[in-house]
């Protein structure tokens, strides 16, 4: 379980998050959402321990994550939303070297690249370099990167930039699978895609919270008119 207290951050004295409190259960696949600029990159960032925030903590099963960041991590994947990769390798290459990379021990790295490459349905590509790839494969391999170690806490920043139609049904899979061992956090755009896929929505606005959205019993249509009324400023 991952859980947000009171998260706040500013860039250049200009406030991005405030107050941001919010807790994700194993199992869960909970999307956040809001207009561009909102702080959702800021938000996963932080989460990551790419950034510090000002204030606020994050809790890893009661365990404050950023006083013990290297132990946190061990048990983070991250998607960024700018995917960089190794052009120079083949996928199988990267994705045993990123294991080791990781931390994971040399006799298990094998079956944990054979684990994330059949959740990312990526066997096809094994042998391909990297360079070959499009945009969209290239971003399935990224996250098979994210996953390699079967994290407890899985981010995902944009997660579905990049992808066709038909790589779209291969995420939903992908969610799916990665709620079996971790607690997700989306983000992007895609809400209609979301709301397939999800447990929950946050609504990020004006650097808060300001709406938790459940999609269970929610028909498409009404659901998006609450993330409407939600991002608009509307009630909850």
């Amino acid at each position: 379980m991952i859980e947000v207290r009171n998260l706040a951050f500013s860039y250049c004295r200009q406030k991005v998050l405030r107050d941001v409190s919010f807790v994700v259960s194993p199992g869960e696949v909970v999307s956040v959402v809001g207009a561009n600029g909102a702080g959702k990159t800021t938000l996963l960032r932080i989460l990551a321990t790419l950034q510090l925030p000002d204030s606020g903590t994050v809790l890893m099963d009661g365990q404050d994550a950023l006083a013990r960041p290297l132990r946190y991590r061990r048990q983070l994947g991250y998607l960024p939303e700018r995917v960089v990769l190794y052009d120079d390798m083949s996928v199988k290459d990267y994705l045993r070297y990123r294991a080791v990379l990781k931390g994971e021990p040399a006799k298990r790295v094998r079956r944990r690249v054979s684990e994330a490459v059949e959740i990312c349905q990526i066997g096809e590509l094994l042998n391909a370099p990297i360079a070959s790839l499009s945009a969209g494969l290239r971003k399935r391999v990224a996250i098979a990167d994210a996953m390699i170690l079967r994290p407890r806490i899985l981010l995902l920043d944009d997660f579905l930039a990049g992808l066709d139609g038909g790589m779209r049904e291969t995420a939903g899979t992908i969610l799916s699978s990665a709620a079996a061992f971790s607690s997700v956090i989306v983000t992007g755009h895609e809400l209609d895609d979301f709301a397939r896929w999800t447990t929950r929505f946050l609504v990020l606005r004006g650097g808060v919270i300001s709406a938790s959205v459940e999609t269970a019993g929610l028909d498409l249509p009404v659901l998006r008119e609450r993330l409407a009324a939600a991002l608009e400023g509307g009630s909850k």
